[in-house]
């Protein structure tokens, strides 16, 4: 996980300070805002106080529109950019702190924020979470994050990814996984971009275990639709699990997760080749639904669909994931196989 910068150190208070206002990252996990009602007019003024009104306004516009779901498309980071006269790879470094508003560390209390550019031109937020109780192989990575949003987009590519300092190896291990070629663009503020193939030399990727390609772009399998299987959710997950990536251990599986406010998040599982780095699709499930804005507790019935007799299953994980954030939330797990 990455290290905080010190010049971009925005403590937990704070941050909840400038957006408890806005509607955006730190609602969740019942961190109320303490001081919100001060920055009601701008509320990421403090956050991203080098920005000009401008582009605060604009941003603000994309992250409090209904369906807000994580990323800004790259129209808008474009007219972002000329706004405030730089060029996109500087654009994303300020813009990590507010990706830090996304972090729900409720171990560390450690921010990590991220910031992914697809080839769309379209930029991804990303953050650290903590599972309270678990082990911390349940956490997911501020890489991580930002590069499951982009899949669960459809990206086609990372040509980017900024960090709030060095990727650890898990992460430099994950982001191989979605671009084995290795050109992936590590920025970091203050110093030089670098090459992933800099900070990742001699990787043991996908061509090691016989694969020519990485998680990017995605691709669809095949899985047959259950029988007596028609509500929306169930749906979701079996369209979540069709476009997981487990070409390791073949075990596909999808998760959809419903929401008191009605809203659908879904999550596809992405493996990785070195196994640990691999995200659960509850993982997954989770970041779409942190960064849209809303909350664990809103989480009201799961349906996770995989593959019936696969070599392993994410049943007992999605299961204990959510008795530590989502308790009174309802898992239902529907099995599928391949379509003859």
């Amino acid at each position: 996980m990455a290290d905080m910068l010190s010049d971009k150190v925005i403590d937990r208070r704070s941050a909840l300070v400038t957006l408890g206002s806005a509607g955006l990252g730190l609602l969740a996990m019942q961190w109320a805002p303490v001081y919100a009602a001060d920055f009601k007019d701008d509320p990421l003024a403090k956050l991203l106080p080098q920005f000009k009104e401008k582009s605060r306004e604009q941003l603000l516009r994309l992250l409090k529109a209904p369906g807000f779901s994580g990323h800004i498309p790259a129209t808008d980071v474009a007219s972002i950019a000329d706004s405030e006269r730089k060029n996109v790879d500087a654009l994303m470094v300020d813009l990590l702190p507010l990706a830090q508003t996304y972090s729900r560390p409720p171990i560390s209390n450690y921010l990590v924020g991220a910031v992914a550019r697809g080839v769309s031109g379209n930029l991804y937020f990303g953050a650290n979470i903590e599972i309270p109780g678990h082990s911390l192989g349940f956490s997911v990575h501020g890489e991580q994050f930002a590069l499951s949003n982009a899949y669960m987009h459809s990206e086609q590519a990372i040509s980017a990814i900024a960090v709030t300092a060095a990727p650890c190896g898990h992460c430099r291990q994950f982001i191989n996984e979605m671009a084995p070629s290795g050109d992936v663009q590590v920025l970091i503020a203050g110093q030089s971009p670098v090459r992933l193939d800099s900070l990742l030399p001699s990787a043991f990727g996908p061509k090691d275990l016989g694969f020519q390609e990485g998680a990017l772009p995605v691709r669809e399998t095949n899985l047959a639709r259950p029988k007596g299987i028609s509500d929306e959710l169930a749906l979701a997950a079996l369209d979540a699990a069709r476009r997981s990536y487990a070409p390791y251990s073949k075990s596909h599986s999808g998760v959809a997760m419903k929401t008191q406010s009605g809203r659908v998040y879904k999550g596809a599982y992405i493996e990785n080749v070195a196994f640990n780095p691999s995200l659960s699709p509850l993982q997954t499930a989770l970041a779409a639904l942190i960064v849209a804005g809303e909350t664990y507790p809103a989480i009201s019935h799961v349906i996770l669909v995989e593959m019936e007799g696969a070599a392993i299953s994410q049943k007992s994980v999605t299961g204990a994931a959510l008795s530590g954030i989502a308790p009174a939330a309802k898992l239902q797990v529907v099995t599928t196989t391949m379509a003859v």
